[in-house]
Order: structure tokens, then C-alpha cells, then sequence
């Protein structure tokens, strides 16, 4: 039984417990989420193709110092990079290298900046060059997907009434919702409780109460569901080697709705962004 605790009497670990924060939290969310949504949007004018991933990485990296916050990856449980990267059947943390993009690929990038203790994680879908309508196709859905289950949160609601909005608008576009990673609880810890599963049936779940902070990150792929993590221990694709894609805002549960703290500020919401 998952109980809620109020977030400044709760230890700064994950206990299980839903931790409810208060509106200088939100605060401290809203600026971290704004230092990455900016990030995301410098991203947005650099893709082309030939452009590498370690580029874009070292890119994050120096973006955090230069704005005295810690990309939250770097190190996280041995992962040696500053962001994610995943491109094309890969469904999520891809790892940056030195191969260029290509002209059509589409890329996943996502960040998260601690900003005085605050995480802000975010992540958006990203074209270099002109994408094959297929996943434009795909990265629509999948921005949409993202939208529908942000807008049934508000205090009263469930966790399963965000999967169902999700799941049934993905499948009603002929696509498939990836069940093997999903959203999670945020805040002065990088993932804490609740988890939030992008499939499910409304009225179940955790209720969602004012003061509750944490990701909503659909990944969507063209073809089956079915995922399997390469050798690497990180890199999650595409069993059936279809295309995929994520985007992914942190929000707070207000109570009249909820608040996204990673809203572009050059409104570069999805490609195509300039």
C-alpha cells in the first residue's frame, strides 16, 4: 500500500511513498525544468545531418556548467554521458557517439538538469533533415500521445487514467505503446514513486493529489511493442526493428490541473521546430 507523505518530512531516498510538494518546490522545479526545456531548444537548432551525438552531448554537458547545473546521467548507476540519444528503432537511452546523423534519421534527446537540487527532465524528438512521412507520422502521434495524458491530470484523477488516454489514442492511430519503461516520480530525487505507465484502464492506479510531481515519457513505436536492451546494458530497441519515439515533460499536479515545468520557451513544442 503506497501511502503520500509530505515531501519536506520525508527522507531523500525513494521509500515507496508518494511525496507532496509545496508551491516554492514547484519553484525550484520550474526554474530546473526551464534551464533543460532551453537546452532541448538550443538541440533544435544544431540537428542536421552530420552532426554527431557525442556533439550534442558535449553540447548538454557544457550548457549545465556554464548554468552551475549537473546533467543528472552523468555517472547515474556507471552511464558515462550527459544525455540520452536514440535514434530511429531505438526506443530510449540510446548512448552519444561519433556517428553522424543521416539525412532522414529522427533522434530522441533527453536531458535532465539538477538545478539546485530540483531535476528537470525532459526530452523531445528531433529530424535531421526531412523524415519519411512514416515518422512524421510517428512523431506526431507520439507528441500527441504525450499531450492527451497530461490533460486528464488533475487532483481527483488516477495514474491509470494517464495510461488510458495514452493507450487508447496510440492504438487508435494504428501504433503500439512500449510497456517496459515508463514515467516516474521526481523532484529533489531523480526517480521516485509514483510510476507512471503510458497503458492501463481509468479509475486504477494511485490517486493523483495536489503537490505530486513526476514525468509523463510515452514511447511509441510504428510496429509491436516488444523491446529488448543490447549488450551495452543501456540501449532499448525495437525487436522488430520499427521506428519509435518519445517525448517527455516533467509536470506537477495543481489543484486545479497540473503545471508543466519543461514547456519550450521558443515554443519548439515538435518538429518541426525553426
Amino acid at each position: 500500500m503506497v501511502t503520500y507523505i509530505d515531501a519536506k518530512s520525508a527522507p531523500l531516498k525513494n521509500t515507496g511513498q508518494i511525496r507532496l510538494y509545496d508551491e516554492e518546490a514547484f519553484e525550484g522545479m520550474m526554474k530546473a525544468g526551464q534551464l533543460t526545456a532551453t537546452a532541448l531548444d538550443h538541440v533544435a537548432e544544431m540537428i542536421k545531418p552530420g552532426l554527431t551525438t557525442d556533439e550534442i552531448d558535449k553540447f548538454v554537458f557544457e550548457f549545465g556548467m556554464d548554468h552551475d547545473a549537473l546533467p543528472a546521467t552523468l555517472n547515474y548507476r556507471g552511464y558515462t554521458k550527459s544525455s540520452c540519444t536514440s535514434i530511429n528503432h531505438v526506443v530510449c537511452h540510446g548512448i552519444p557517439n561519433n556517428k553522424p546523423l543521416k539525412e532522414g534519421d529522427i533522434v530522441n534527446v533527453d536531458i535532465t538538469y539538477v538545478l539546485d537540487g530540483w531535476h528537470g527532465d525532459s526530452s523531445r524528438m528531433y529530424c535531421a533533415g526531412i523524415p519519411k512521412r512514416a515518422a512524421e507520422r510517428l512523431i506526431d502521434v507520439t507528441y500527441e500521445s504525450l499531450m492527451r495524458g497530461i490533460g486528464v491530470v488533475k487532483p481527483g484523477a488516477t495514474t491509470g487514467d494517464i495510461g488510458a488516454a495514452i493507450q487508447s489514442y496510440a492504438e487508435s492511430e494504428r501504433c503500439s505503446v512500449v510497456r517496459d519503461f515508463c514515467g516516474h516520480g521526481l523532484g529533489l530525487l531523480f526517480h521516485d514513486m509514483p510510476n507512471i505507465l503510458h497503458y492501463g484502464r481509468q479509475g486504477e492506479g494511485f490517486e493523483l493529489r495536489t503537490g505530486m510531481i513526476f514525468t509523463i515519457e510515452p514511447m511509441i513505436n510504428l510496429g509491436r511493442p516488444h523491446v529488448k536492451v543490447l549488450p551495452d546494458g543501456w540501449t532499448a530497441v525495437t525487436r522488430d526493428r520499427s521506428l519509435s519515439a518519445q517525448f517527455e515533460h516533467s509536470i506537477g499536479v495543481t489543484k486545479d490541473g497540473c503545471q508543466i515545468f519543461t514547456k519550450s520557451p521558443k515554443g519548439y513544442d515538435k518538429p518541426p521546430y525553426l
